[in-house]
């Protein structure tokens, strides 16, 4: 069979893994494999190279992705380039296609399956939003980047008494702020699934101040909204970078944490800085965790195309990897429950 691989969406460490692995294990069952260049766009382009043992050496430890990416929707509302794609991955004749990337490329790669195209999934996502798997790679990644982070901004902050806001990513889910927030000692953790109110985060700080705490952390995801202050059960609004939207409908988020940051020091009095990670979380190195699971991602796609088990997506469940369907891993996000968050506020404050 002749193969092409493609990565869509936002890098991430940990991408160059499962492209090796899903190379490597594709050539020792004697298929040929293309790379296509940033992501479905390529596929619009035609725009691909061989990918052989020579192309894939020495990319296992690269952070990013050595086929270049976009957010390309080929679905995007009064646009027909589904079709091309399809005319496309026939001329270049591809028997079957690896898509990775996250609930986006997934989802154009859920549709392309149910218009005749033999796809399969791998999930790549920093956010852990996917549902069917338990884990995304190149979210272990950036965990470790933002907990190495907070442990930085503890000695600085504690020198200085201060309150220092740590703005993470995590458009609708907040696991990366969650699990960096334990991991590192956070105070506070506001995520998008819990509004919150200035004040009560006011009443934590003040409260660690009056028991001789004089320095806080709070770590805010992206994503995460402020209640009105006057109805509690009324969910604020995203803070927006500007209201531009890219081809899947996403606005660009960012500055949550600053206004949070304004909010306490206005509120306490007590000196307050702000510091936004952004894509510092997505660069760089993957963890040996996430070369490992990217990795094995990639060797499961490869053997759900040679038994021709189109239709799915790699998953981790447990310890195993297993194939799921993509209209289960793209149907609903996997979100912060309320027993996970209720376990994390035990240790703020």
């Amino acid at each position: 069979m002749k193969i092409g691989i493609l990565t869509g969406g936002g890098d991430c460490p940990g991408l160059n893994a499962v492209i090796r692995g899903a190379v490597r294990k594709s050539l020792s069952l004697g298929h040929e494999v293309v790379g296509i260049k940033n992501g479905w766009r390529g596929l619009l382009n035609k725009n691909f190279y061989t990918l052989d043992h020579a192309a894939i050496s020495g990319i296992l430890h690269r952070g990013g992705t050595i086929l270049g990416s976009s957010r390309t929707n080929l679905y995007e509302t009064g646009k027909n380039y589904y079709q091309q794609a399809i005319d496309n991955y026939k001329e270049m004749g591809l028997d079957a296609l690896i898509a990775i990337g996250g609930e986006d490329t997934l989802g154009v790669a859920a549709k392309l399956y149910k218009d005749g195209i033999n796809v399969v999934g791998v999930p790549k996502t920093i956010d852990n939003d996917l549902s069917g798997t338990d884990y995304t790679f190149g979210f272990d990644t950036a965990v470790n980047i933002a907990t190495e982070a907070i442990d930085r901004l503890h000695t600085t902050a504690e020198s200085h008494d201060r309150v220092i806001v740590v703005e993470v990513m995590g458009r609708h889910a907040g696991w990366i702020a969650l699990h960096a927030g334990l991991a590192g000692g956070a105070d506070i953790t506001l995520i998008p699934e819990k509004p919150f109110k200035i004040s009560e985060i006011c009443d934590v700080i003040k409260a660690r101040h009056a028991r001789g705490k004089l320095f806080s952390i709070v770590v805010v995801s992206e994503g995460a909204k402020i209640h009105t202050e006057d109805v509690y059960d009324k969910d604020g609004s995203f803070v927006l970078q500007n209201l531009k939207k890219d081809s899947f409908g996403h606005v660009a988020l960012g500055g949550i944490g600053n206004i949070v940051a304004e909010e306490i020091e206005k509120e306490t009095g007590y000196e307050t800085r702000a510091v936004v990670l952004g894509h510092i979380q997505r660069g760089g190195s993957p963890t040996a965790s996430d070369r490992v699971l990217g990795s094995r991602f990639g060797i499961k796609a490869a053997e759900l195309v040679e038994a021709k088990d189109f239709g799915k997506m790699a998953a981790l469940r447990g310890t195993k990897i297993v194939a799921v369907s993509l209209e289960e891993a793209v149907g609903t996000l996997k979100i912060v429950d309320d027993e996970t968050y209720n376990e994390a506020q035990t240790l703020f404050g």
